[in-house]
């Protein structure tokens, strides 16, 4: 059977080889460093989608940004996303917070972001009260029905996607609650 790669082609097979073996042999910390040298950086944050029993959820308005959106930010080094999103929520809004089962991820390639969405729900009916601006970037928090809305950010619109999505089948991802099957009453 003939060779059907070309010479440049063999060339480089073979030197992509010989620098897979060479990289094999790099100690850990090299080979890390190296990946991180070649790769695109990302910035990582952790946003949180808070409802409370009565399905409500809470969003927020930044100074700098004209829509709505929900609160989190950037994880800081070696941070924990769940920590984050736990830390992130009590800075911008005062409220404590439960997370509720496993993250969605939005992975947006033009402005190199990633988000780790989750799900939230406040550790009290008493907290829900209290809650209110504590940072100087946030000028308004409130909570919106899933029914009436306002305009979203668009990362906040991409993390109700992923968390649509992520949803176990016949649940509201507003509420977690099952949703009716039943197309007309009984």
């Amino acid at each position: 059977m003939a060779d059907t790669h070309s010479l440049p082609q063999r060339a480089r097979l073979v030197v992509h080889k010989a620098l897979l073996v060479i990289y094999r042999h790099l100690p850990v910390g090299a080979r890390r460093r190296l990946v991180r040298s070649i790769s695109p950086s990302f910035t990582v944050g952790a946003i949180c989608l808070i409802e409370r029993p009565d399905g409500h959820v809470l969003l927020i308005r930044h100074a700098y940004r004209q829509r709505w959106g929900i609160p989190g930010g950037l994880l800081k080094r070696r941070e924990d996303p769940a920590a984050a999103a736990h830390r992130e929520v009590l800075e911008e809004v005062g409220l404590r917070i439960e997370l509720v089962g496993e993250p969605a991820t939005v992975v947006d390639a033009v402005p190199q972001r990633v988000d780790v969405v989750f799900r939230a729900k406040p550790v009290s009916l008493e907290a829900v009260g209290e809650m209110r601006p504590c940072s100087p970037e946030i000028v308004d928090a409130r909570w919106f029905s899933p029914d009436a809305l306002p305009e979203l950010q668009h990362e906040t619109a991409q993390a109700l996607v992923a968390l649509a999505r992520s949803c176990q089948p016949g649940l509201d991802p507003f509420t977690s609650r099952r949703r009716s099957t039943r197309t007309t009453p009984r």
